[in-house]
C-alpha cells in the first residue's frame, strides 16, 4: 500500500522547460504522488496548442494485445509516445493522463507507477493523472488503456 507523505516540491518545470508551456505543482499539505507517477496540478500558460491523444492500449500495430498487465502497460506507453511524436510532442508536454485499469490492485499500481517513472524519468515532474478502475475495456483481454492531453507552445 502506498503511504501518503507531504510533498516537498511546491513547483517545478519539465526538462524541456525552454519550450514547455507547462508547469507542475504538488502543493504542501497533499501527499507526494511521485511514486505513483503523477503530479497533483498541471498548469498551461501562454498561447498554446493542445494535443488530445485517444486511449492507447497494449496492442501492436496489427492490433494484437500483449500478454499480461505489465506488457500491456509498457506497450500502451510506447504507443502513447508514438502518438505524441506524430503531433510534435513528447511525454514532457503532457499535462494530463487518464488511465483505465481492469481489476485494479496495489500491485498493478506499482507496475504502472514504475512504467510512468521510466517514461518521464525519476525526479522529473509528472503530469496530472486520474486512474479509473474498470471491470472491462473495449477488447477481450485488454487490461490497460491510457489517454493524454499535451500542451505545446505556439511556434
Amino acid at each position: 500500500m502506498t503511504t501518503a507523505t507531504p510533498s516537498s516540491a511546491a513547483a517545478s518545470a519539465a526538462p524541456s522547460a525552454a519550450r514547455s508551456a507547462l508547469s507542475f505543482l504538488n502543493p504542501p499539505g497533499l501527499y507526494d504522488p511521485a511514486p505513483n507517477g503523477y503530479s497533483h496540478v498541471a498548469i498551461a500558460e501562454g498561447p498554446v496548442r493542445t494535443v488530445h491523444v485517444a486511449g492507447q492500449g497494449g496492442e501492436d500495430a496489427s492490433g494484437r494485445l500483449a500478454e499480461g498487465f505489465a506488457a500491456q502497460v509498457h506497450l500502451a506507453i510506447a504507443n502513447l509516445r508514438t502518438a505524441l511524436a506524430a503531433a510534435g510532442a513528447t511525454p514532457h508536454d503532457v499535462a494530463r493522463l487518464t488511465v483505465l485499469v481492469v481489476d485494479h490492485t496495489e500491485e498493478r499500481l506499482r507496475i504502472l507507477g514504475g512504467a510512468l517513472r521510466a517514461c518521464w524519468g525519476d525526479g522529473v515532474p509528472m503530469p496530472a493523472c486520474t486512474l479509473i478502475p474498470v471491470p472491462r475495456l473495449a477488447l477481450d483481454g485488454m487490461l490497460f488503456e491510457i489517454d493524454a492531453t499535451a500542451v505545446l507552445p505556439v511556434p
